[in-house]
C-alpha cells in the first residue's frame, strides 16, 4: 500500500495540476495543438556566466536569439553538477540517485571499473516515450551514458539515429578518445575528419534536411548533445596516455584574442564556434520550414569548470560541487507556432527532471506510467499564472565519490527559499537564497529548527531513492 507523506501529498497534487494545465494548453492554443518537433540542444561545462544573455562577455547571438523570440529561465537546475547523472535525470525523468547502477559520477572511459556501468535496458528515456508515439528520435552527439558494450549504445534505448561518441569528452580534430576510437554511426565504429563541433552541427543539419522531405509529417525528437566547450581528450606520446586539452580552431582564437586570460579565451573560441553550430542549426529549422512547428530547448548540463575556461560568477561554485554555480544553468525555450510569448522570463525554479513530462505532455503521450520525479511545465512556458505549490517545491541532489578524480561525495536539497548543503570540505551548511542568492552566508546556526528539518527530509529521500522506505 503506497504511503504520502505530507511533503508527497503537495507534490502529487502539484504533479496533477500542471497535467491539467499543460492539457489545456494542449487543447486551447491553434497550431500548439499538434504536436511540435523538438530540438532538444545539450552543451557541456558551459557555466551560467557563459552565454551572453546570461551577462557573460563572451558574443552568443545565435543562442541569445532563443531569449528574445521564447522564453529565458532564470533558476533552471541541473539533474547534477556532473556529465553522467546530469543525463541520466536528464533523460529519464528520474533522479540519478534512483539509477540502478548509482550513477552518480562521470563514467570513466577506460576504466574496467565502468566497463559495464550504465543506464539500463528498463530505465525509459524521454526518446524511448516518444517513438513509440510515433515521433522519429535521433541522438547527434555525446552520450556519455555507458561504453563498451552494445547494450548501452543509445540505439538500443530509443534513439533510432546515433551518431557522435559515448566517453565523456573527445579529440575534437581525430574524433578518438586519445588514441581510442570512439565515433559511431550506430553501432559502428566510424573514421571521420574535421573539428567535433562543426560535424556534430553539420550532422545534426543532415538529420533535418531528410526529415523535411519526409512526406509522412511524421515529427521529431532531436536531441543535439554537443560536447563542446568541454576539454578535449589529446593523447600525450611521451607520456603514452590522454591528456585534457582545450582544443579551439585557430580562427576562433582570432576572434577572441581580445580575452587576456590564455585559458579563457581558448574556452570562448570553442564557445563561438559553438553557437556558430547552432545558428546553422536554426537557419536550417527555418530555410526548410520546420521553425514554426518546433519546439527548440536549450540548456547545459551543469556549471562550467574554471580551470578549464568556465564561469559561473556570481554563483559560488563550479562543476562537481552542489552549491549554485554547479547546477544553476542557463535554459531558454522556443516554439514560434507555440504558446511561448517572446521575451519571456520565468524567475521560478525548475529543473532538467521536468523536461521528460513536459515533453510527454506536449506529444500528447500520459507519462504517469513511468513516474518521473519532475512535474510538467507546460502551462508554465504557455505563461500560466498559477503557481500553486512552487514556493515549497523541492529539490535533492547527490553526487557520488569519485577516487580516480580525487571527488568527494555532496548531498543538497532545496525546499523553497531554503537549501542545506553538505561539502566534504565545509560540512553543513543552511542559506536562504532569497536573501543570500550566492550563498556566502551559513544561517544553520540561527535556523536550527529549518537545518535539521531538510536533514531529516534529505535523509528519508536517500532512503527512498535506495528502495529502503515507501
Amino acid at each position: 500500500m503506497l504511503r504520502l507523506v505530507p511533503g508527497q501529498i503537495e507534490f502529487r497534487a502539484l504533479l496533477l495540476a500542471s497535467a491539467a494545465a499543460g492539457l489545456a494548453l494542449l487543447a486551447g492554443v491553434g497550431v500548439a495543438s499538434e504536436r511540435p518537433n523538438i530540438l532538444l540542444i545539450f552543451t557541456d561545462d558551459q557555466g551560467v556566466n557563459d552565454v551572453g544573455c546570461y551577462g557573460s562577455e563572451i558574443p552568443t547571438p545565435h543562442i541569445d536569439r532563443l531569449a528574445e523570440e521564447g522564453i529565458k529561465f532564470t533558476s533552471w537546475y541541473s539533474a547534477s553538477s556532473i556529465c553522467t547523472p546530469s543525463r541520466y535525470g536528464l533523460l529519464t525523468g528520474k533522479n540519478p540517485s534512483r539509477s540502478r547502477d548509482r550513477l552518480l559520477s562521470a563514467l570513466m572511459f577506460m576504466g574496467e571499473e565502468d566497463a559495464g556501468r550504465g543506464i539500463r535496458r528498463d530505465e525509459s528515456t524521454i526518446a524511448e516515450v516518444l517513438r513509440d508515439a510515433g515521433y522519429d528520435t535521433a541522438l547527434i552527439g555525446k552520450w556519455h551514458l555507458g561504453h563498451g558494450d552494445e547494450k548501452f549504445l543509445p540505439v538500443n534505448h530509443g534513439f533510432d539515429t546515433f551518431i557522435g561518441h559515448t566517453g565523456g569528452c573527445i579529440d575534437f580534430f581525430t574524433m578518438t578518445y586519445g588514441i581510442i576510437p570512439d565515433w559511431y554511426h550506430q553501432t559502428e565504429h566510424v573514421s571521420e575528419n574535421g573539428y567535433a563541433t562543426d560535424l556534430i552541427s553539420e550532422e545534426a543539419v543532415r538529420y533535418l534536411g531528410a526529415r523535411e522531405s519526409d512526406e509522412g509529417g511524421q515529427p521529431f525528437f532531436m536531441y543535439l548533445a554537443y560536447n563542446a566547450p568541454h576539454f578535449g581528450k589529446g593523447w600525450s606520446p611521451k607520456d603514452r596516455a590522454p591528456v585534457n586539452i582545450m582544443q579551439a580552431k585557430a580562427a576562433d582564437l582570432k576572434r577572441m584574442a581580445h580575452i587576456e586570460d590564455k585559458v579563457r579565451r581558448e574556452f570562448a573560441a570553442m564557445v563561438v564556434s559553438l553557437d556558430d553550430g547552432i545558428g546553422k542549426v536554426l537557419r536550417a529549422l527555418e530555410e526548410n520550414g520546420q521553425a514554426k512547428d518546433t519546439l527548440v530547448i536549450f540548456l547545459t548540463d551543469h556549471g562550467g569548470d574554471p580551470v578549464y575556461g568556465g564561469s559561473n560568477l556570481p554563483l559560488r561554485g563550479d562543476k562537481a560541487t552542489l552549491f549554485e554555480g554547479g547546477i544553476r544553468v542557463p535554459c531558454l525555450m522556443r516554439w514560434p507556432g507555440g504558446a511561448i510569448r517572446p521575451g519571456s522570463i520565468s524567475e521560478t525554479p525548475a529543473s532538467s527532471l521536468d523536461l521528460f513530462p513536459t515533453l510527454c505532455a506536449l506529444a500528447g503521450v500520459d507519462a504517469s506510467a513511468h513516474r518521473p520525479d519532475g512535474i510538467d511545465l507546460s502551462g508554465r512556458i504557455a505563461g500560466d499564472a498559477n503557481r500553486e505549490g512552487d514556493a515549497g517545491r523541492e529539490f535533492f541532489w547527490e553526487l557520488g565519490k569519485h577516487a580516480e578524480l580525487d571527488r568527494s561525495q555532496w548531498t543538497a536539497l532545496r525546499r523553497g527559499k531554503w537549501k542545506l548543503v553538505q561539502s566534504p570540505k565545509d560540512g553543513e551548511m543552511l542559506f536562504d537564497l532569497s536573501e543570500d542568492p550566492n550563498e556566502k552566508t551559513d544561517i544553520s546556526l540561527r535556523n536550527p529548527e529549518v537545518f535539521a528539518e531538510l536533514q531529516a527530509r534529505r535523509h528519508t529521500l536517500q532512503q527512498q531513492y535506495l528502495g529502503l522506505a515507501d
